[in-house]
């Protein structure tokens, strides 16, 4: 998901950043800006102001915490592309059809989350509920937390969705448009929608977790309204499954990570087209969004107790290796030559400034890095509610 924000700020989308980079790094450290997509440095660009979503305010009344809808800031527009930009979205009708729209799987030949659960029809079911719910003692309470964090983050997809549908040029005018891009977010948005429902379901049924308070952070972001990224996440909490004999839980997580790797690979290919036909721009929506940092809309997840939920799920990520700064910086490498940033040429001295400054990031993060661990040695805990308010090593 986390290269569909990507797209988003490229085209401008401002109000999703916030943090893809792991807890503990500074957060004036950088992944992609809401920019403007004008002619840099000629003549008067296309001012876009868009709303800022920030985290709601919480007010004690009595004993009771009440926590407030989130507050907006800077104006809301209609647009967030000016004329001539849109024009090059509606341009590429035909490229994405037969570039991105490739990269996505008929119903039928999708899998699907009953596929790796009990079978409720079965008289067996029982029998393998309690089989995974053995299989479930032996993980670890940390992992749980990343596993919650990872599921919840799949569970805002209406979140994203609607990210997409504020865009001009891309957006689904209709709910129904026939449009390469329209179609893409709606066949994209039902593929995703199947990972937040496995690990839901499996969640539910291995009882270590409360539901409850799971269902109220997913409820909570979804009403505040990373591909690569949780390629790499469901990956490694992948191999910790399977080195924790949960071979079943590895396959699950295994396979939504092979998901996200078609996805990132159709989101890489769009920038990669936008870096073709307007490389100046591009380059600085880069690192625009570089300077702001990538984020997707789960760091703003709460849970009625935590105000800081999203920092402390991700430390722990961080910690065990599920996601780290080091995940972030080599995401950032990937990027630099996957679009070969460093040998485009003819920019303005403003892009030739971005370049550099791209270029130059990933070792800088792989610095902060190395301090971000020497913190997390300090010990620190932290009550999750997600599993029963017990205590994790950040």
């Amino acid at each position: 998901m986390a290269f569909a924000v990507c797209l988003a700020k490229c085209v401008g989308a401002p109000k999703y950043c916030s943090s893809l980079m792991p807890a503990g790094l500074p957060a004036s450290m950088p992944l992609f800006r809401g920019s403007r997509l004008g002619s840099a440095g000629r003549g008067r660009s296309h001012k876009v102001s868009m709303t800022t979503t920030l985290p709601p305010e919480a007010k004690e009344v009595g004993k009771t915490k009440i926590h407030f809808q989130p507050r907006e800031v800077h104006e809301q527009v209609t647009h967030s592309m000016p004329p001539e930009k849109v024009e090059i979205f509606k341009s590429l009708e035909d490229w994405a059809e037969n570039n991105i729209l490739i990269h996505l799987k008929s119903v039928e030949k999708s899998w699907q989350p009953q596929d790796y659960l009990p079978d409720p029809s079965s008289e067996g079911f029982i029998d393998e509920v309690k089989e995974l719910r053995e299989r479930s003692l032996e993980l670890p309470n940390d992992y749980l937390v990343c596993l919650v964090g990872d599921m919840i983050t799949e569970e805002a997809l209406p979140t994203y969705q609607t990210m997409l549908n504020t865009l001009d040029g891309v957006r689904d005018e209709t709910g129904a448009s026939p449009t390469s891009w329209a179609t893409w977010t709606r066949m994209w948005t039902a593929e995703e929608n199947r990972h937040g429902d496995l690990l839901n379901k499996y969640l539910y049924l291995c009882g270590r977790v409360d539901m409850k308070q799971i269902e109220k952070t997913i409820q909570y972001l979804i009403g505040f309204g990373m591909e690569r990224a949780t390629f790499i996440s469901h990956g490694n909490t992948a191999r910790f499954a399977k080195g924790r004999g949960d071979l079943k839980l590895a396959q699950i997580c295994g396979t939504i990570a092979a998901d996200e790797k078609r996805h990132e690979t159709a989101y890489t290919k769009i920038v990669e087209k936008l870096f073709e036909i307007d490389p100046d721009t591009t380059m600085l929506a880069f690192e625009d969004m570089m300077r702001k940092k990538v984020s997707m809309p789960a760091h703003l997840m709460y849970d009625g107790q935590d105000d800081n939920l999203f920092e402390h799920f991700s430390a722990v990520a961080q910690r065990l290796g599920v996601y780290t700064a080091r995940d972030y910086a080599d995401i950032l490498e990937f990027l630099v030559k996957r679009w070969n940033v460093e040998k485009i040429e003819d920019l303005s001295s403003k892009g030739r400034k971005a370049q550099d400054y791209v270029c130059k990031l990933a070792p800088r993060i792989r610095r902060l890095d190395e301090r971000a661990q020497e913190r997390a040695k300090q010990g620190q805990t932290c009550a999750f509610s997600w599993i029963f308010n017990k205590e994790i090593l950040l």
